[in-house]
């Protein structure tokens, strides 16, 4: 999951990224549920935008990421936006350390990047241990439609002055499986430096998810779709799956 150079053009090419309506719906989600919470985690935090924001709304948060240049450019603006968070550079696959926890929160498709399944059933299970009792893990994933439709055997890219990338997503071998083959140019000085880099992903069927966190011991399992708050809002064209566990 780390993202190496990409970690320095990320914000910029993530700026029309929906993070208020994540934090938003995290804040409804929790609402609904009527829950108490104080310690959050951020899961695959990046940059720490939804972080940041999230500590600005007054929770205890956690932000964990495995890059730790990404970690570092989190580190810089929560300084500068006066907020206290802690960070930590993990695995999520080894996620330890986290106690007690009332929510943690993994979006913009981080689970996605657990491409095995072994691998995600140890991250669920290290979620689930390290949540409170009633504690509640909230993710999204892109569906099956998403990726199928809009994602597979598709060329991206964009171009600024300051950078650019061409991104192509191939189809892997299994159903929801992808390698994103990205090449970056960013500006240095008056030349362009070169990054390329591979990021493999895959989705599973939402009661594959479903299974997966129960055989880990989460009680109950909510499905919504593109930041609805509506429970079973997902249909077969939906494009983002939004996943609530209660533990």
């Amino acid at each position: 999951m780390a993202y190496q150079h990409m970690a320095l053009l990320y914000d910029q090419l993530m700026e029309d990224a929906p993070y208020d309506q994540w934090v938003k719906f995290t804040e409804q989600i929790l609402e609904h549920y009527q829950k108490d919470v104080k310690k959050i985690a951020d899961l695959g935090c990046g940059t720490g935008e939804i972080t940041i924001k999230l500590a600005l709304e007054g929770y205890d948060i956690t932000g964990v990421d495995n890059s730790s240049e990404m970690l570092s450019l989190a580190e810089q603006k929560a300084s500068n936006a006066n907020v206290n968070i802690n960070w930590l550079h993990q695995d999520l696959t080894e996620l330890t350390g986290l106690n007690e926890l009332d929510v943690a929160v993994s979006y913009c498709d981080v689970i996605n990047y657990i491409p095995e399944e072994a691998d995600l059933t140890r991250v669920f299970k290290r979620v689930y241990d390290s949540l409170e009792k009633d504690g509640v893990f909230i993710f999204d994933v892109h569906s099956l439609y998403h990726v199928e439709n809009h994602l597979v055997n598709q060329t991206f890219a964009d171009v600024t002055d300051d950078a650019s990338y061409i991104w192509f997503c191939v189809e892997g071998e299994t159903p929801g499986e992808m390698y994103h083959e990205l090449t970056f140019f960013a500006r240095e000085d008056n030349t362009y430096k070169r990054f390329d880099e591979t990021h493999h992903q895959r989705t599973y069927p939402i009661e594959h998810y479903k299974k997966l966190l129960k055989d880990v011991g989460f009680d109950k399992v909510h499905i919504y779709g593109d930041f609805s708050i509506e429970e079973d809002s997902y249909s077969d064209t939906t494009e983002r799956i939004f996943v609530v566990a209660e533990k």
